[in-house]
């Protein structure tokens, strides 16, 4: 069994091994065939594949890139001579492609001398920017880009993802436990497979259930509404995480709803289906959050 970091060894090199995000893949593949890639702003959730993907894309034409992690160098004066040393500098090839990673990471003044360096170096390179938070971006440079949603695959495909590494290490394992390693960490692929090397010990994989319950506040979660926790135990585990974006509670609870909806799933689904909705313009997406929890807790528990 190799004792290389599985995130890399199993990283897809090509579009025929990246999974999910097939609409994207057929725009990508065109550039790929043409070799004329425009600027690409790639942008979605930590862990669903936007650095890989511009990976393929810089391995698969014929260029000399430079990799930039924005949120390791979030300096204006270091982001932008790194770029001006490798643009100026003479290559082996017509085209260089600068990947741009995490680039939600850079100031406002940051982003401003970045648009200034994707016009003066235009006609010889390309830059690959990737973020989390889209909107984050200044318009500049979003109105010079290919803008591309980058959406994790499906907890299915993850899976069958992580059965055939683990199936590549000759390990031995129950797909019980994957299935929790993929619920535990989705819809960050990278956490997911890093989670489970972890556990691997002596070609087996073997999970602590509790201790990974216990460190995913989302397993967590599930478990309170299924075992009918009090809502001051739920509201302290919602404050204890510091948790910005609801988007993806909202669709576990969803997921996950024949798991705890003890026969009410159509009214839950209504109720989540409402507070998503709202949380789009609410002033406080906690406090909307929790009066989602209080409607659940009254479905499961008929409390008033």
């Amino acid at each position: 069994m190799s004792h290389s970091l599985w995130v890399e060894k199993y990283r897809p090199t090509d579009l025929s091994t990246y999974v999910g995000n097939e609409h994207l893949k057929e725009k990508v593949k065109v550039y790929l065939e043409s070799e004329d890639v425009p600027h690409l702003l790639l942008f979605g959730k930590a862990g669903t594949g936007k650095t890989t993907l511009a990976k393929i894309v810089v391995n698969n034409i014929d260029c000399d890139y430079m990799y930039i992690n924005a949120s390791d160098e979030n300096k204006v004066d270091d982001v932008r001579n790194k770029i001006k040393t490798f643009a100026s500098s003479v290559g082996f090839k017509s085209l260089k492609v600068i990947i741009l990673d995490e680039c939600d990471y850079l100031t406002p003044n940051a982003q401003a001398a970045l648009r200034n360096l994707m016009e003066t170096f235009s006609k010889h390179c390309r830059f690959i920017l990737t973020c989390n938070y889209v909107e984050r971006i200044i318009d500049p440079i979003q109105s010079r880009c290919q803008s591309y949603k980058v959406v994790p695959p499906s907890k299915k495909e993850v899976a069958q993802q992580m059965v055939d590494i683990l199936d590549d290490q000759m390990c031995t394992y129950e797909l019980d436990d994957v299935a929790l390693i993929v619920n535990a960490g989705y819809p960050d692929i990278r956490r997911v497979i890093n989670s489970a090397q972890r556990q691997v010990v002596d070609g087996k994989l073997k999970i602590d259930t509790s201790s990974v319950i216990q460190n995913n506040y989302k397993l967590q979660l599930l478990e309170m509404l299924s075992n009918g926790s009090k809502l001051n135990d739920i509201r302290q585990l919602i404050a204890d995480n510091s948790i910005s974006d609801y988007s993806e509670i909202y669709r576990l609870l969803y997921d996950e709803v024949d798991n705890y909806g003890n026969g009410k799933q159509a009214e839950c689904i209504m109720n989540i289906a409402e507070a998503q909705f709202q949380d789009v313009n609410v002033v406080d997406k906690e406090i909307n959050f929790m009066s989602l929890i209080i409607r659940l807790i009254r479905i499961l528990t008929k409390w008033n």
